[in-house]
């Protein structure tokens, strides 16, 4: 028996501000940490059991979601919700621009996938019922 419970992805983002208040503003998320204090380069968002770590490391530094790198590697998180029906719903009334629509995917997954600030591609779903 495992005692792993949840994973939390580290994002290098290039604007931490930006960053932020996309998972704020648009997909629920709450800040959960940033740091440090005099001038933060490093945050903590989640909700629920989900916990992203979004970094800025320098400005010549950009982010690298994995779709830029190989058309085959589309996702950069899997978050599994029990209803991606209602969460769709939620983040469209929230006016959130999807990646993918509401689906039954070839993989046999119902969901969306959302691309956030820094082009990284979040799937929202579940297997098939």
């Amino acid at each position: 028996m495992s005692n792993l419970t949840y994973i939390s992805p580290c994002f290098i983002v290039e604007d931490l501000k930006t960053s932020i208040a996309f998972y704020t503003d648009k997909l629920g998320f709450e800040v959960r940490y940033t740091g440090p204090d005099d001038d933060p380069f490093f945050a903590i968002v989640g909700r629920g059991h989900v916990s992203i770590m979004l970094k800025a490391i320098a400005a010549d530094i950009k982010p690298i979601p994995n779709h830029t790198r190989h058309k085959w590697a589309r996702l950069d998180a899997y978050i599994s919700t029990a209803d991606p029906d209602a969460l769709y719903d939620e983040y469209n009334s929230r006016g959130v621009t999807f990646w993918r629509h509401l689906e039954n995917d070839d993989d046999r997954l119902r969901g969306f996938e959302v691309a956030d600030a820094d082009g990284y591609v979040l799937f929202f779903g579940r297997p098939e019922a």
